[in-house]
């Protein structure tokens, strides 16, 4: 089991936000979720998660606005972020990209090496 930890599932998809969350509960993880980058930037705010799980193309605030915004602030500069996005070649800041569709499995290991390991660790 790797490390458990607080996950911030951002994606403009209901499904898509309903699979990642059972995937990540299954494994015993703490899951909150965001339906773009604007919603995803106040719930760090109110209680930073210790992973960023988002996908890139939103309504509202994209996952490159989201990124750079994390980035920018001091406080949330740390948080490793996990871009799962069909267009993960926009993925620049990321810590880690994964194109959709991914297999479970390839997606929980990457989740759990950077709640870990952290930023550094990619």
């Amino acid at each position: 089991m790797g490390s458990v930890g607080r996950i911030l599932v951002v994606d403009d998809e209901p499904d898509l936000r309903f699979i990642l969350r059972r995937v990540f509960a299954r494994a015993g993880h703490e899951v909150a979720e965001a339906g773009d980058g604007a919603a995803a930037l106040a719930s760090v705010r109110e209680s930073p998660p210790d992973l960023v799980v988002t996908d890139m193309m939103m309504p509202v605030m994209s996952g490159v606005e989201l990124i750079r915004a994390l980035r920018a602030d001091p406080v949330t500069t740390a948080i490793p972020v996990l871009v799962v996005s069909g267009d993960s070649h926009l993925a620049a800041d990321a810590d880690a990209v994964l194109a959709k569709p991914c297999r479970h499995a390839e997606l929980l290991e990457l989740a759990e090496g950077l709640l870990r390991e952290g930023r550094d660790a990619q």
